[in-house]
């Protein structure tokens, strides 16, 4: 996330902030339409969806298959789950997951769903796939972190939650595909799963997705055994953020950029962006199509969105504002069946702290029981750091059968 006027690392711009992109580029007519534009399909016929996807139930196992050992952890076993889960709009879809298997598993022991954060366009910025290159922006930070969980004796599924036209900027279907890639995983009896409590994990972007999924439980996945969620650095009100962005100059513009795609992607008939591009924002859509961070970011360094529209006059049209709404969750009626822990930094100027106050507060109102944390931090994704091990301590208390505890 970001807010004009304040410095902003890789990591830390999230691509919800600049969702305000996607309500500046629904703009006047334009001169000529442009038809959304999506990924590169994934040459892996592993990824792609089989003709009976209709016949599946969401979280329905598709295909099961091994994979090499990972250098980042050691002695985990690796399998890849393919399963049915759901669009934005209700469509079936193929999804994917990475499940780490530790060397002391036992059947029944606790799974935790862990939602990364992806900056990308391109299949290619998928987990299942970054897990085995060296890009440093991924799994190295993460990896003792992640490595201290597999030693509990957890299993860890990693869900590609963006879905198989990488729409970066959909929540709400980050949520669908996180809750489905759990039900999945139980699915797959070599894994001895079945019976196992679940929490997830996820902070920013992926907290956005853990976020989603906690919310959307009650309606979408009730019978899963859903012990707790963590979410840290969460944008819960991407109106807020889009009223608050402004259209100056920024180094990170592309990213920006990169979520108006992705939304495009996911809402192709409400938020037609590309038909709103000029020549030079074309190109630059076409160069970053298939782009993971530093592409994106480098494509776009010191661009605005005067530079890639037909014009910068907002149209304020209902509909688009409803798909803004529709991945707010601080708008969302529905409430986490399980509890959660939250954690933030009061001082965060990338995200709208009073918007995740406001949830808790519904939250907390509804019944829920709610945890929420502050770590005092300028800097977005230092809180992620200072956060983690809380976080992972309340869901180990969680496996542990105790009372989960409330600040409410």
């Amino acid at each position: 996330m970001f807010v004009v006027g304040h410095p902003v690392s890789v990591r830390s711009f999230n691509f919800l902030a600049a969702v305000g992109t996607v309500a500046a580029l629904i703009l006047t007519s334009a001169t000529a339409a442009a038809e959304p534009l999506y990924p590169i399909p994934d040459p892996d016929p592993f990824y792609s969806a089989p003709s009976d996807l209709e016949s599946a139930a969401p979280g329905d196992v598709l295909a099961t298959r091994q994979m090499p050992p990972l250098l980042y952890f050691p002695g985990a076993r690796v399998t890849m789950i393919k399963f049915r889960s759901t669009d934005s709009a209700g469509a079936p879809i193929a999804a994917t997951t990475t499940v780490l298997t530790p060397f002391n598993h036992r059947p029944g022991a606790p799974l935790l769903s862990y939602q990364h954060i992806i900056n990308g366009l391109g299949v290619k910025c998928a987990v299942s796939h970054v897990l085995y290159t060296q890009d440093p922006n991924l799994f190295v930070k993460e990896a003792p972190l992640l490595n201290a969980i597999l030693l509990r004796g957890w299993s860890i599924a990693l869900p590609d939650h963006l879905g198989p036209n990488a729409a970066y900027g959909a929540a709400r279907l980050g949520g669908l595909i996180t809750l489905d890639g759990i039900r999945a995983a139980q699915r797959v009896s070599e894994l001895g799963l079945e019976s196992s409590p679940v929490a997830m994990l996820g902070y920013s972007g992926g907290g956005m997705a853990t976020g989603w999924a906690a919310a959307l439980q009650r309606e979408y996945a009730p019978e899963l055994r859903l012990v707790g969620a963590a979410q840290g650095g969460v944008p819960m009100n991407l109106v807020k953020m889009i009223e608050a962005l402004g259209l100056q100059r920024h180094p990170a513009f592309g990213l920006a950029l990169a979520a108006a795609v992705g939304l495009e992607r996911e809402y192709p008939q409400r938020l037609p962006i590309s038909a709103h591009m000029n020549a030079a924002g074309l190109a630059m859509r076409a160069e970053i199509a298939n782009g993971c961070t530093n592409e994106v970011l480098l494509a776009g360094a010191g661009r605005s969105v005067s530079d890639v529209a037909t014009s910068t006059s907002l149209i304020n049209d209902p509909d688009a504002r409803r798909v803004v709404e529709e991945n707010s969750l601080e708008l969302f009626d529905e409430t986490p069946m399980a509890p959660v822990y939250e954690w933030h930094s009061p001082q965060d100027m990338l995200i709208p702290v009073d918007s995740i106050d406001n949830t808790m507060r519904r939250y907390c109102t509804a019944g829920v029981t709610v945890l929420s944390d502050l770590f005092p931090s300028p800097d977005h994704m230092s809180t992620a750091v200072l956060g983690a091990p809380a976080a992972v301590n309340w869901i180990d208390a969680r496996f542990r059968g105790e009372p989960a505890p409330s600040n409410c």
